[in-house]
């Protein structure tokens, strides 16, 4: 705690008190404390009022059971959480994550650090998130149906387009928004057009939504090139991920000159030395559903599949690094791997 203001640290210390074995919460919270110090300083009503503390404490945890058939006939049971962080701004806003890997700490860590990136946007929405540990990788679209189905039967009564309003994250993608929207709209008897972002243009979705992680995310790296007097043409990129954000990375990659010579899944990496087949990439993990070394089986000889147990995809020498999978990505050793092999930079794409 040594970054830390003396004034802030025990407040830390109590949240990692109260928040036990939920490091990836304690580790947010440390971050923006660490940035807290002058802030504080300068407003010492900050302190009097408990407003870090406030901040820090969730208006609301909803942890439910979900209950589903399988093709088999067999039930399963899955553990959904929904996080309303903070609506001091307006309701709650943020992501869905359905990953095997997914508990409370994991969305508390997302909830808190949705409720200050939506603030910046200068928008009325708060901050939120939710999920499940449920794995939808190698489940037939029945399956993820009646899941969404199942999750909506209980979550629809904490939700509306003036409280709170979910999203896509990993694992949940228009097809995943649909189901979720479908079954809240017959349990609600309303068409609430603005209960979830995400979804399809037929049921009053965005133009562009889809694209915008990743897009922005390039854009936003080509500035940063650009302080350098440089830019993506002719640079060879790593991109981790091959969901939305990679693919759409990818995408406008491409677009402004780059090579992306690998991408990744939780299974491994593919190296493609002739670039990565956008068209294809997108064939194997959007429509066929399938694991990254598929691409490679397909591609042919210019690409080849590493699996996780082999290696790091940073330990590919590159030009631009650009995580776009999951939070915590980048490691001290992969930082380390990646200048020693002459990064320019990185763009981060993931949380």
């Amino acid at each position: 705690m040594n970054n830390i203001d003396e004034k802030l640290q025990p407040i830390l210390a109590e949240v990692m008190r109260r928040n036990a074995g939920e490091p990836e919460f304690h580790q947010a919270v440390h971050e923006v404390m660490e940035s807290l110090g002058r802030v504080v300083a300068k407003n010492p009503d900050y302190l009097e009022q408990a407003l870090i503390e406030r901040i820090c404490e969730p208006e609301r945890q909803i942890i439910f059971r979900i209950p589903w058939v399988d093709d088999q006939g067999n039930v399963q049971i899955n553990r959904g959480f929904r996080v309303q962080f903070n609506s001091a701004l307006g309701p709650y806003k943020g992501g869905m994550r359905f990953h095997p890997s997914v508990n409370l700490g994991i969305i508390k860590f997302l909830g808190f650090e949705q409720i200050f990136k939506n603030a910046l946007t200068g928008l009325p929405i708060g901050g939120g998130k939710g999920g499940s540990d449920f794995d939808p990788k190698g489940k037939s679209d029945g399956e993820i149906m009646r899941f969404c189905q199942s999750l909506m039967t209980e979550l629809h009564r904490h939700l509306g387009e003036q409280t709170d309003v979910p999203a896509g994250d990993i694992g949940v993608g228009g097809r995943e928004i649909g189901y979720m929207f479908g079954q809240y709209k017959r349990l609600t008897n309303r068409y609430e057009s603005g209960v979830f972002t995400g979804k399809a243009i037929a049921h009053g979705g965005s133009r562009a939504r889809t694209e915008a992680t990743g897009f922005g995310n390039t854009y936003f790296t080509k500035a940063m090139l650009e302080t350098r007097q440089t830019d993506f043409d002719g640079k060879r990129v790593v991109v981790s991920g091959a969901g939305n954000v990679a693919i759409h990375t990818i995408e406008k990659v491409q677009s402004f000159g780059g090579t992306v010579i690998a991408c990744s899944d939780s299974s491994g990496y593919v190296i493609d030395e002739a670039g990565i087949d956008l068209s294809l990439l997108q064939e194997v993990k959007s429509v066929r559903r399938k694991r990254i070394s598929e691409y490679a089986r397909l591609r042919g000889d210019s690409a080849h599949f590493v699996s996780t147990d082999k290696g790091s995809i940073w330990d590919l020498p590159c030009d631009v690094a650009m995580p776009s999978a999951t939070q915590n990505e980048l490691t001290g050793k992969d930082a380390k791997s990646l200048v020693k092999n002459g990064v320019l930079a990185v763009g981060e794409g993931a949380n």
